[in-house]
């Protein structure tokens, strides 16, 4: 075995092109939940970062985690090592949460039920984290925001329904209101508690309102949504209301609105679709903006700009969902219900420019919008924001955003809630790293898992999706030579004239007759088979090689993952150790399509770090050498393996298979670890995708799972000098 070679060339990150002068925001940090559990706490419990508010010197953030029933807070004064400054314990499930000077007001809900309602305003001092105050709500809260000028708060108290009676259906009582609450001398007066009655006003479920979201403007009005009922209320500082309106209703045209099909069509419509808003912000004294999650029997999929008298200045309409479908965010599992689900909303005036920030919960995806023009918001950026963006803080004094991902996957061995911190700089944005804007019509992708080049064109590489589109497999053709990389067509795979069906597609490599070899992984479970097969320029399967027999008695369902041709012959690596493997190896297995023999070699991999398993990725060819990707199936700080290796081409002699096989050696071209470092987020698992040009150029990509219980990021990146020194 021989160790990394220090490379000259730098990673050559294939990001956003913009000019030096160009202002973008770029992700600095993140920050994982459990790291705010105190020594020896159990740190396998459910965490969750949800709604988050600043410091107003924007140095310390506070955030909601139910799960817990605590606010975590972080020191981020340097805003690159955010620092864990531990929990709160507040007796109760944290809703969300305001801050004036050092003091952080918590809206905590304490209710038994849906009936017997309850909740707190919880004072807490962030300098000594001691609860200072509390005072009873009268019922179950959501939403807190504060007055600019920090003279009173407003808390929604929604009295949320049961999702699970008569279907959810409104009305369920007790009804929800608006709550006022004084603050003086930094410290709540609990005997200034005041309610607004918001019945009578929604034209669904009048009598059962449940205020969700608020917001202050300079004037010290409230504007407060009631996403069950779809209506949103204006309130003055008096209390009373000064105006309401329905939020209205869309049609959705060239939609994706079928589940679980396992294919991006946008194609259908769906008429008078409710807004159903759930976060709104005031971006002037007139105007506000909502996400237009969906709650009840709506859900937009887009983000709205309203004057407070009830008129629309902006609908985003589809364009913010086929821009996530362009960055291969797209959560097709979700199409049926509301697609993306735009869920958090903030404003903020970075250097002049007034923004919108559209936070897409199922997209795990904020849009970035200047506003400079209300009537025509302008998107700039897409953001990765980690798994189910639920709260964003905007932190103009220190040009920073800040996302709360909700999401923790603990229980299927995946990656936990992160906080992650965005600047604004003076540099090219560094997300997405491959997308398909720009293509002669709308290509949704995703799931990316194998790559290959283009002998022939420099910069064009093929990719393919996996089996989680299993009603649309498919070919795509990159242009690696844009920043960012562009997917410019999709070819379907087809056999009878229709979508192919039980394809687990893993690998791709060019045929040399215009048409291209794929690997199969197969899942005999699911009853997709382990095979080759052979598709046409058009994309037509014209030849399927099941695997022979020596090899099927010997699987398990990961199979092959990758594909190169050297000639006639092809490689396949399979993924892990099949039934007549050592501990540890698996095999390189070889098919030559002229004579039809099958044949492998052994390979060793490296062994687990702590837990999991470790596996093969992909395959390709370049010069004498076969490089290789080897990861393990571990997420964020757990990562250890995730590299390239390569096997001199010499040494792919195969023998028949049921003998004796050759081990091959192998050696360590690249640690992959700090490339998927390198846009500061957590160290994603699925490294699936490797080709190499004619020029030694490498390229990488990653499998975002479709954006199933995954953020969805695709990251997609370049390698230069593939070399080696012995230690």
């Amino acid at each position: 075995m021989t160790r990394l070679l220090s490379f000259t060339s730098a990673l050559a990150l294939i990001a956003a092109s913009a000019s030096a002068a160009e202002m973008n925001f770029n992700r600095v940090a993140s920050f994982a939940t459990p790291l705010n559990m105190a020594a020896g706490e159990d740190q396998d419990r459910e965490t969750s970062s949800e709604i988050i508010a600043a410091t107003e010197d924007g140095m310390r953030l506070v955030y909601t985690d139910s799960p817990l029933g605590v606010v975590g807070l972080v020191d981020i004064s340097d805003i690159a090592a955010p620092k864990p400054l531990g929990n709160v314990a507040l007796g109760g499930e944290p809703t969300s949460a305001a801050i004036i000077g050092t003091n952080a007001f918590v809206a905590v809900n304490t209710s038994e039920d849906y009936v017997a309602v309850g909740g707190k305003l919880v004072t807490v001092d962030i300098d000594t984290k001691a609860v200072t105050a509390e005072c009873d709500l009268g019922g179950q809260p959501d939403s807190i925001a504060k007055a600019k000028d920090g003279s009173f708060l407003v808390i929604a108290i929604e009295n949320e329904r049961d999702e699970d009676l008569n279907d959810g259906a409104l009305p369920q009582m007790p009804a929800g209101q608006v709550a006022m609450i004084d603050v003086r001398d930094g410290a709540v007066d609990c005997g200034s508690l005041r309610f607004t009655d918001v019945t009578g006003l929604a034209e669904t479920g009048a009598d059962d309102p449940e205020p969700e979201f608020v917001d202050v403007n300079g004037l010290g009005e409230t504007v407060v949504t009631l996403q069950e009922n779809n209506h949103l209320v204006v309130i003055g500082r008096d209390g009373k209301v000064i105006s309401h309106f329905s939020a209205g209703a869309v049609t959705l045209e060239n939609a994706d609105l079928t589940d679980e099909r396992g294919a991006l069509n946008f194609s259908e419509t769906q008429a008078d679709r409710k807004r159903e808003p759930d976060a709104v912000k005031w971006i002037d004294d007139d105007h506000f903006a909502t996400a237009n999650e969906g709650d009840y029997e709506g859900g937009s999929r887009g983000w709205t700009i309203f004057n407070k008298d009830g008129s629309v200045v902006y609908d985003s309409g589809m364009s913010l969902e086929y821009a996530i479908v362009e960055a291969g965010h797209y959560p097709d599992k979700r199409s049926d219900a509301k697609g993306a689900e735009p869920e958090s909303i903030e404003v903020g005036n970075f250097n002049g420019t007034p923004y919108v920030f559209v936070g897409a919960e199922r997209a795990s995806i904020i849009g970035v919008y200047d506003v400079s023009d209300l009537a025509t918001p302008v998107l700039t950026q897409l953001l990765p924001s980690g798994i189910a963006p639920e709260g964003l803080v905007a932190v103009p004094s220190r040009n920073l955003l800040v996302s709360a991902n909700e999401a923790d996957l603990i229980e299927d061995g995946g990656v936990r809630s992160h906080v992650m911190v965005y600047e604004q700089q003076e540099a090219p944005a560094a997300y997405p790293q491959i997308t398909s804007q720009g293509a002669d019509s709308l290509i949704g992708w995703g799931a990316l898992s194998g790559l290959e080049s283009d002998p022939d064109k420099t910069g064009t590489l093929y990719a393919i999706n996996d089996s989680f589109y299993g009603y649309q497999p498919r070919i795509f053709t990159i242009d690696a030579t844009q920043t960012p990389a562009r997917i410019v067509s999709a070819l379907d795979i087809t056999r009878g004239g229709a979508p192919a069906q039980k394809l687990d597609i893993e690998g791709v490599t060019l045929d040399g007759k215009g048409g291209f070899w794929l690997a199969s992984e197969g899942r005999s479970d699911r009853l997709i088979p382990h095979a080759l097969y052979n598709v046409n320029a058009k994309g037509v399967i014209k030849k399927e090689i099941p695997l022979p027999a020596e090899l099927q008695a010997q699987e398990i369902r990961f199979g092959f993952e990758g594909i190169a041709r050297d000639g006639d012959v092809l490689w396949m690596p399979v993924q892990r150790s099949w039934k007549d493997d050592a501990k540890g190896e698996v095999k390189l297995v070889s098919y030559n399509v002229e004579s039809e023999e099958w044949g492998a070699v052994r390979y060793a991999l490296d062994a687990p770090a702590d837990k999991g398993w470790v596996g093969l990725s992909d395959i390709a060819f370049h010069g004498e050498y076969a490089y290789i990707l080897e990861r393990d199936n571990q997420i964020g700080e757990k990562a250890a393996i995730k590299k390239i290796y390569r096997v001199a081409m010499s040494q792919l002699v195969p023998a028949a298979l049921g003998g004796d096989l050759p081990l091959v050696e192998k050696e360590e071209v690249r640690d992959l670890l700090p490339d998927l470092k390198s846009l500061n987020g957590y160290v994603v698992d699925k490294v699936e995708g490797l080709a190499i040009d004619a020029n030694g150029k490498a390229y990488v990509v990653t499998d975002n799972d479709g954006v199933d219980d995954s953020s969805g990021e695709t990251l997609f990146f370049t390698v230069d000098g593939l070399a080696v020194v012995s230690n």
